[in-house]
C-alpha cells in the first residue's frame, strides 16, 4: 500500500478516480461495476488515512483532504457499523482496546502498547491477535468499508528508529488482516512516529499511551 507521502501527491487524481469510478456504476456491467467499487473503496481509504492523520501536515493539506471527503459524501453510521462497534465491543472488553464511533462518522480502534506489541518490537501480540481475528470478521461481513491503520511511538529513542518501527506496526496490523481474509485495497496504512503524542512523554504513564496503533473504518455515504 502507498504510504502517507504518496497519498498526499496523488490525492486529487485519486479523489477524481474514486468520484468516477462511484458515480459511473449505473452504466456498467456487474463486472464493471465490482471493478468500479474496488476503486473507490481504494480511494477512499486514502481519504480516510489523510482525515486520521493530516492534523500535523497544515492548513493546506487538511483542506485538500477535507474537499476529497467532500467529494466522496461523507461517511454514514449504517446499522452495519453499529453492528460493528458492538461486535468489537465484545471482542475487546477485559484488553484495554478503545471502541468509538468518531464525530465524522467512523469507527475507531485504540490499540495501547500494552494490547498490541512489546516495547521496540512490531510482532502482533496474542491479545491483538484474537481481537484482530474477529475484526476481520466483522470487515468482511462489511465489504464496502475502507480501513486505515495508523501507528504511533513515543518519543524514547531517535526518528530513524521511530518513523520504521510505527510503520512496521501499522503493516503488521494490515497484513494480520490480510491473511483472515479482508482485501487489502482497503487498507491503508501509516506511521507517525513520536509527533503526534496524546500523553506527557516526560513520564512512564503518558510514554504508553504514546505507543499506540489507531484503526479507522468508514462507510462512504456516497455508494
Amino acid at each position: 500500500m502507498k504510504t502517507l507521502p504518496q497519498f498526499t501527491r496523488g490525492l486529487t487524481i485519486t479523489t477524481l478516480a474514486a468520484v468516477i469510478a462511484l458515480g459511473g456504476c449505473a452504466n456498467m456491467s456487474e463486472t464493471q461495476t465490482d471493478s468500479a467499487k474496488g476503486a473507490g473503496i481504494g480511494a477512499l481509504a486514502g481519504v480516510l488515512l489523510g482525515a486520521a492523520t493530516g492534523g500535523s501536515k497544515g492548513a493546506t493539506q487538511g483542506a485538500v483532504i477535507g474537499a476529497g471527503a467532500g467529494a466522496l459524501g461523507g461517511y454514514i453510521w449504517s446499522s452495519r457499523m453499529q453492528e460493528q462497534k458492538r461486535a468489537m465491543e465484545v471482542a475487546t472488553a477485559g484488553t484495554g482496546i478503545g471502541v468509538s464511533q468518531t464525530s465524522d462518522n467512523r469507527l475507531k480502534l485504540d490499540v495501547p502498547a500494552d494490547a498490541g506489541f512489546s516495547t521496540g518490537r512490531s510482532t502482533v501480540s496474542p491479545t491483538l491477535q484474537r481481537v484482530l481475528g474477529q475484526f476481520a470478521n466483522t470487515l468482511n461481513a462489511n465489504p464496502v468499508t475502507a480501513v486505515a491503520i495508523v501507528g504511533h511511538t513515543d518519543s524514547t529513542g531517535s526518528d530513524a528508529i521511530n518513523e520504521p518501527l510505527s510503520f512496521d506496526r501499522a503493516n503488521a496490523t494490515r497484513d494480520y488482516l490480510v491473511a483472515r481474509g479482508v482485501s487489502p485495497v482497503r487498507i491503508a496504512t501509516d506511521g507517525r512516529g513520536s509527533r503526534q503524542p496524546i500523553a506527557d512523554n516526560g513520564t512512564a504513564d503518558g510514554r504508553a499511551q504514546n505507543r499506540r496503533v489507531e484503526i479507522y473504518v468508514a462507510e462512504s455515504a456516497a455508494r
